[in-house]
Formats: structure tokens, sequence, C-alpha cells
């Protein structure tokens, strides 16, 4: 064997060692994603079969498994219930040995997932759920909490509105963690920029007739009637308003977590006009769009959502931490993605805080009316741009451990 030979034959026995060394790392040799979710309820299209989708794509355009890593993702439904996403969880964590759990668009289920990741020691994106406690009060060092939350929703929407004039505000809000958190986070907003709440009521969660709930708000007078809910929820108070003649009779409705898929269902001419606050619209930019071309070809021809979007991007992320550390050790990772500058096609550049919070620009946005959409899904028009530093709760003022 001539020396040419043998060095080609030495260095390619060195790389494998140096690959198999490195997956050593990774648990089971397999990366195992769960993406934990509601693929039946109120949030199953701003969320649901598009968050695999999502995760799928960020699996597809990492190029790990190219370089000789082995993922898997595996799915389920949490009902909307802490107790069913909380075993789910354990289940996934003890037995099944998934390593990150990803999306929980249900603040309590969340919470709760979010205090079992921390005792195993995984991982946990949180990207649908909404409560600004997963970076204050419930603050983990193994979570990071992706698109959107509570307080990013009120200094958006609920700042400009007041400002605006909607001085004076009814709550409808959603009867758990979320609506809570929102309608908190809201009020706050309100108050710093001198406006008032009148009132306010408590609604469970998927309810189907809001006509009790919106008399009240009528009859409260408020200038605004603040929507503290999502998904099914949202379309549902907003459909019943229109019924009502609230909007003609001189109140506004506040959306205060609207989704593109809302806004799909409600139809523009019962939508146009609302103003609320995103952090990713599918027609911002040509890879934006690219990515909305495929995701829609993969789930049912609906368009990605910012939770959609927000799945990848954190999916994207982590593998890439992983692929760094050479280890899917949960603390480790999350670490290691605190440490890394984030970078995609969806959201651009950010950074991840060491509360958890994920950084990236947010759009206050209109809806446009019938006559301004001129192609499938053209409904939004951004109205402003709030940068990063300004869209989500100062690191000081959330009451996070980890913040020194």
């Amino acid at each position: 064997m001539n020396t040419f030979k043998r060095t080609v034959i030495g260095m390619a026995i060195a790389a494998a060692v140096s690959l198999g060394t490195a997956h050593a790392q990774v648990s089971d040799g397999i990366i195992k994603i769960g993406v934990l979710t509601d693929m039946s309820s109120l949030y199953t299209d701003l969320a649901g079969a598009g968050s695999v989708v999502a995760a799928k794509l960020a699996v597809e355009d990492s190029g790990i498994e190219k370089r000789g890593y082995k993922v898997e993702i595996v799915s389920a439904d949490h009902q909307n219930k802490a107790d069913v996403g909380s075993n789910i969880a354990r289940q996934w964590y003890d037995v099944d040995k998934v390593d990150v759990i990803v999306d929980v668009p249900n603040s309590g289920v969340a919470l709760a997932v979010n205090q079992i990741t921390r005792d195993k020691g995984k991982a946990f994106l949180a990207v649908g759920p909404g409560s600004s406690d997963l970076t204050g009060k419930a603050c983990s060092p193994n979570t990071v909490h992706w698109a959107y939350d509570t307080w990013m929703l009120a200094n958006g929407t609920g700042t400009a509105i007041t400002k605006q004039g909607g001085d004076t505000w009814f709550f409808i809000s959603a009867d758990y963690a979320f609506g809570a958190a929102l309608e908190r986070d809201t009020t706050a907003a309100v108050l710093r920029n001198g406006g008032k709440v009148v009132g306010g009521v408590k609604v469970p969660l998927n309810t189907q007739d809001f006509s009790s709930f919106l008399l009240q708000a009528q009859s409260s007078k408020a200038k605004i009637i603040g929507l503290a809910n999502a998904g099914g929820d949202t379309t549902n108070s907003i459909k019943q308003a229109a019924e009502f003649g609230i909007v003609k009779g001189g109140q506004k409705l506040a959306g205060l977590l609207v989704f593109l898929t809302d806004i799909h269902a409600l139809g523009l001419p019962t939508a146009q006009g609302l103003t609320f606050t995103e952090t990713f619209y599918w027609d911002q930019n040509d890879q934006s769009r690219a990515f909305a071309k495929r995701f829609s070809a993969l789930d049912k021809g609906i368009y990605p959502t910012m939770v959609h979007a927000g799945v990848y991007s954190s999916v994207l992320h982590y593998l890439k931490a992983v692929e760094a550390l050479k280890s899917d050790d949960g603390t480790k990772v999350v670490t290691k993605m605190k440490e890394m500058a984030t970078d995609d096609p969806l959201f651009g550049k950010g950074s991840i805080r060491v509360d958890g919070r994920k950084i990236h620009p947010a759009y206050l946005v209109q809806v446009k009316t019938p006559a301004e959409s001129k192609y499938p899904w053209d409904y939004y028009k951004i109205v402003a741009t709030i940068p990063g530093d300004q869209a989500f709760r100062p690191l000081a003022d959330g009451g996070c451990s980890l913040v020194k």
C-alpha cells in the first residue's frame, strides 16, 4: 500500500472515530423532538399539525441529518388540559427518551411542562403559549420562550390603541393562565398611557356563546373591548360582536392576540380594520414567502402563523446548538442557545436573554379591506415596527430568578 492510500484511509478512520465520538454524546444516538400541541380544538389551525410540519421543515433545512445525526419527531394532542399535557411530557421524557418539547399552545399546560422539563433536565421551546410568566416568576434554565408573549402583545396593541384615544377598556378574558396574564399586562400598558379599565369578565375556554359577556361589555360604555383570548374564542367573540352591532354602536374591539388563521376564518368583511401585534407575517419578504409556499403545500393550504414560524425558527436554533455542543443534554443545550446569536430566514437576526426570552422585532398590523387584498391570504398591512429591545419586557422587570 502506497503512502497516499495509507494517508487517505487514516483520514477516513479518524473522521469516522471523530463523528462517532460526537454522536456518542447524543442520548440513544437520536435527537428526539416532541411537538406537544392542540390537534383537535380551538388552537388547531394556528398551531396543531402545522407545528409538526414546521418542525420537520426545520430539521430538513438544518442539514443535520446529512452530517450523520439522526433526528426523530413525535407529536401529541394535549387537549388544552394541564394534566393531559403533564402526563404526555413525563411519558416522553422518562420512557420515550424525548430530548426537547416544542410548541404547547396553552399557557396552563405550558407552565406545567415548564416545571417538568426543569425537573428532568430536558429542554422546552415554548412557542404557542403566551404567558409572560414563562420568562418572569416561572422562568427556567431549561426553557426558551420564542415567538411572542402577553407583555409584548400588551405593549404593542394596548399602548397603540390607548394613545390613539381608546382610553377606557373592558376586558373579555379567557379564564385560565393566558387570559389572566394578557389582561394583567394590557391593564398595566393602558394605565401607563393614561387610560383606565372600567370592568371585565372571565370566560371559560372554548366558549361558543359570548352573548351575555358581550352585553356586559356593551353596557360598560367602554370605548375599547379588549379580547384577552385566542383562536376559536377570538373568532367567535368577534363574529358575535358584529351580530350585536357593537362596533356600529361606536365601541371598538381590540384583538389582543390574533393570528393569520383567525382572519382567514373571520373573512375580511368582518375582520377589516382590526389592529393587533404580530412577530411574523408570511408576506414580508422573499424568504418568508418561499417558506409559506412550502409550508402551505404540507398543511392543507393553511399559511403559516407566527406560532408555525416560531416552531421552525426555534427548532432550527436548537439543532445548531446541539451540533455545536455535540450533545443533547437539555440544560446545556439551552445554555448554548443563549450563547449563540439567532439567525434564520423568518425572524432574521436576534438573541436569547438569560431569562429565556427570544428577542426579535414585533409589528403593529392592520387588517386590509377586501378591496386592498390582491391575492389569497393577503390580509395584513404593517403599520409600525417595534424594535426587539422595545417589544419585550425589560429584563429587570420580570422577576426572573436567573437574572442577577
